[in-house]
């Protein structure tokens, strides 16, 4: 059964599973689901805990041994299995589809894994864990929905603030959601409970953003000038390579293009983002950013993003930076 990390609590209330396993991209999420697991645990008398990493020269079979030499009098246990890259190996793949075949009494398994790519997710080791027992993904916050996550988390604390208020901390914590944890912690102990002014949250917060490729193209597509603009600046005081940030546009545009001109044919979206090996939310994004260009404006800029190739390449004069932020603004406000 596979669940997010926000149903945890309440599939808790219905008693704990055999088996756990907590993976995803979001370390904040995934750290406090496995929190939340062990103390459940402990609470229902599991004193016991033993740890097996999966890392270079790790004998699986040990686990196999350690979760058949339970001696009829101990008290229950935690078996907290540890596989950092996500990639057990064939062995470990072996061992860990055995393991799920003899799932002892008094034996509560959790296993923690980082970002799992498609292939991993279909694998027959992970479809074993899935099969018996609770799959709990750690996913990251989309941008959209970040500020209803910072109220929530506030709300916990018994403190509340405005959308704007919201919206000014969400582009302050922006891919950083171990930092955005941090400030609203801060802000439990700065101030009293009840209604936060913006004024007292703008002069509390620092800018803790972490800025992403993945974050500037979906800018661009879904119509966000100023955090367009915001991102790319961001990427260029980190020290982003130009070159990657030239392509990750590039990349876009070419999608939308062949979108367009494939709609235009009659051909199916579907078929259309696939061939554009367009997965996943970037789907939903590509789709309504289409919509909102012509066909002459993506031509055009296809040919602006050629013009700063040229620049990058020493061919050609003008300020980079600027090119790139004029090139994704044909995108994200194409009439202006």
């Amino acid at each position: 059964m596979r669940i997010n990390t926000e149903d945890l609590p309440q599939q808790l209330k219905r008693g704990l599973a055999k088996l756990y396993v907590v993976y995803g991209g979001e370390a904040l999420l995934a750290l406090e689901a496995a929190d939340l697991l062990r103390k459940t645990a402990r609470e229902a008398g599991y004193s016991e805990r033993e740890t097996y990493i999966f890392e270079p020269g790790f004998d699986s079979s040990t686990l196999l041994m350690g979760s058949r030499n339970q001696s009829l009098f101990a008290s229950q246990k935690i078996v907290e299995i540890r596989i950092p890259t996500g990639k057990p190996g064939v062995e470990g793949a072996n061992t860990l589809q055995r393991y799920c075949e003899s799932l002892g009494e008094g034996v509560l398994t959790l296993i923690l894994l980082p970002k799992l790519d498609r292939t991993t997710l279909a694998s027959a080791w992970f479809a074993a864990l899935d099969a018996v027992g609770v799959a709990v993904a750690a996913n990251e916050i989309p941008r959209n929905q970040l500020p209803s996550w910072l109220s929530a988390r506030l709300t916990r604390q018994k403190q509340q603030a405005d959308a704007n208020t919201l919206q000014f901390l969400s582009e302050r914590v922006e891919g950083n959601l171990l930092a955005a944890h941090q400030e609203l912690q801060k802000l439990a102990l700065l101030f009293p409970e009840g209604q936060l002014s913006f004024d007292a949250v703008k002069d509390a917060v620092l800018d803790v953003a972490r800025y992403d490729i993945f974050g500037l193209g979906e800018a661009m597509l879904s119509g966000d000038a100023a955090r367009f603009a915001r991102t790319l600046e961001g990427l260029r005081d980190e020290g982003e390579a130009p070159p990657l940030v030239l392509w990750s546009l590039t990349e876009e545009i070419r999608a939308l293009l062949k979108l367009k001109v494939g709609q235009a044919q009659g051909r199916p979206t579907a078929q259309l983002l696939r061939d554009a090996r367009v997965w996943g939310l970037r789907q939903g994004m590509i789709e309504r950013g289409v919509k909102r260009v012509t066909q002459a404006t993506l031509e055009a800029a296809l040919s602006h993003a050629a013009q700063c190739d040229r620049i990058i390449k020493g061919v050609r004069r003008g300020d980079l930076w600027d090119e790139l932020l004029a090139l994704g603004m044909r995108i994200a406000v194409p009439n202006k």
